[in-house]
């Protein structure tokens, strides 16, 4: 892996990917004028994945708790690809707004000291002067000991589409950047949730508070195996089980993931239609939709008293859950389980959409501070 500094080597890297993927130029008028041949040479493609890495590794860089330039590198921009004038001021804005980020991260109590960034480009698609670019992102980002009882890292894979568009000259300017992910934003990613302008009603669960409170709460003994519940999103939270569909095709794989975790952690399934909240099971063909769906899944947890609401997302302890509703239009968006909890009482998050490793719910109340958040005793 690479140090949040760009390093030139990430061309070894994609140069495999991208020649499976990446249209070649048929004719040497192909470099010069890319918008009327329609193609993009592999050099080129790879250019596509370097300016990625750049500008994402630079996102990155500017949360980490270090008075060093937030780059040190080369610039974004090589040959024959750099970013637009627009994209420029965008990714200026973007940098502005992960400053706040992490000086609200800090307010809370959080840092980071280092990070890794990988991208790898797994499809090139160029149509009439236009190159659409899809990539994987992989980040981890160390901790700084403040309290003393953190986790070493937090770790995240998202998924980037990126739109180049060629000029007169035969080069091209990275136009747009966006998340191609259901779920809650990854640390690095800048942009911030919509507030609905109205906010409906939600009966079936009441909303947790997200301000630290003064007497942490432990968690007491309960029916389940909370350990093996946390170990095994923990296991899975990178390489999927084999043994589970996936949904992220699908609206996303986030509660598929948690009721897994459940399950391995003393959860016993209870038959019924599979459209019938107040079941809950998976097998071989199907399975419910309390299993995949989030509000499902929180009209059964309540109704079967699997688990009650708490009062503050930092009452959670390893097993709970916590689930958010992005822009408070009365329906929740995403699943989470607590995988670790520090002595001082942070709990850590594991999910899918976009698979996420250990990220703290102070990371997570940074980037959406204006979100409902539900907490779920087990």
């Amino acid at each position: 892996m690479k140090s949040t500094s760009f390093r030139s080597a990430v061309g070894a890297v994609l140069t495999a990917a991208l020649s499976a993927v990446v249209l070649p130029a048929s004719a040497a008028s192909a470099a010069e004028n890319p918008a009327a041949a329609g193609t993009v040479d592999t050099a080129t493609a790879q250019s596509f994945g370097r300016l990625a890495d750049a500008v994402l590794t630079q996102r990155t860089a500017a949360l980490l708790d270090t008075e060093r330039s937030v780059r040190s590198a080369a610039p974004l921009a090589e040959k024959n690809v750099r970013l637009s004038a627009g994209q420029t001021r965008t990714e200026d804005t973007a940098l502005s707004t992960l400053r706040t980020r992490k000086a609200r991260l800090a307010a809370l109590g959080e840092a980071y000291t280092s990070a890794d960034t990988r991208v790898a480009v797994d499809r090139v698609r160029v149509e009439a002067g236009r190159a659409m670019v899809q990539a994987t992102e992989t980040t981890t980002l160390t901790y700084k000991k403040i309290r003393g009882d953190e986790p070493a890292t937090t770790g995240f894979q998202a998924h980037h589409r990126l739109s180049f568009a060629a000029t007169a000259d035969g080069k091209w300017q990275l136009t747009g950047l966006t998340s191609t992910d259901d779920g809650p934003l990854a640390v690095n990613e800048p942009s911030t949730a919509r507030v609905a302008a109205g906010t409906t009603a939600l009966p079936e669960a009441t909303p947790a508070a997200i301000s630290v409170p003064s007497r942490p709460q432990t968690k007491p003994a309960g029916s389940y195996d909370y350990t093996a519940m946390a170990s095994y999103a923990e296991k899975y939270w990178q390489n999927y089980n084999p043994a589970y569909r996936k949904f992220n095709e699908a609206g996303g794989d986030c509660t598929n993931f948690v009721s897994q975790a459940l399950k391995a952690g003393g959860w016993a399934n209870k038959s019924g239609d599979a459209e019938d909240y107040r079941s809950w099971w998976y097998d071989t063909s199907y399975q419910s939709t309390s299993w995949v769906g989030a509000n499902e899944w929180s009209w059964f947890t309540l109704d079967a008293k699997r688990a009650t609401n708490l009062a503050n997302v930092y009452y959670m302890g390893v097993g709970d859950v916590m689930q958010m509703d992005f822009d408070k239009d009365g329906s929740k968006d995403h699943t989470m389980l607590v995988t670790y909890r520090s002595s001082s009482g942070v709990p850590y998050l594991t999910y899918h959409s976009v698979n996420t490793y250990r990220k703290s719910v102070a990371s997570i109340i940074a980037s959406y501070p204006n979100s409902a958040y539900y907490a779920y005793r087990t």
